[in-house]
């Protein structure tokens, strides 16, 4: 699980890195469209409140693994919708939001080996 730590701590990273970029260039409306803004804002968001996950999980908690499974699949989901749409996205964030769906892909390769246990 320490390597799953690692891989969302760089996820978490590069989404808050993107919302520092985000308000730099705030004045170029085409660089920083509303899309952008928001999905970028609850990206940065998410991936903060996946981070606790992943840190809960690494400490034996089954139910934040199962919460970890369930967050991590359905955000590499998101991010698979988001680079495909035409148009919607500029270049440049379609690319962060590409490295975020690798670092995002092996974690979801990886909390999915084994089956979880709930806890009672």
């Amino acid at each position: 699980m320490r390597n799953v730590v690692w891989l969302i701590s760089g996820y978490a990273a590069v989404s808050v890195l993107t919302l520092v970029a985000m308000i730099v260039f705030r004045q170029d409306t085409t660089m920083v469209t509303p899309e952008v803004w928001v999905r970028g804002t609850i990206v940065a968001a998410g991936s903060l409140l996946t981070l606790l996950f992943a840190v809960r999980a690494a400490r034996g908690d089954r139910r934040m693994l199962v919460r970890l499974r369930i967050v991590t699949a359905i955000m590499l989901v998101a991010i698979v919708v988001i680079i495909a749409l035409p148009g919607v996205f500029p270049l440049w964030f379609k690319l962060e939001q590409g490295v975020c769906g690798l670092l995002l892909l092996a974690v979801v390769v990886q909390v999915n080996r084994r089956p979880a246990r709930l806890s009672r």
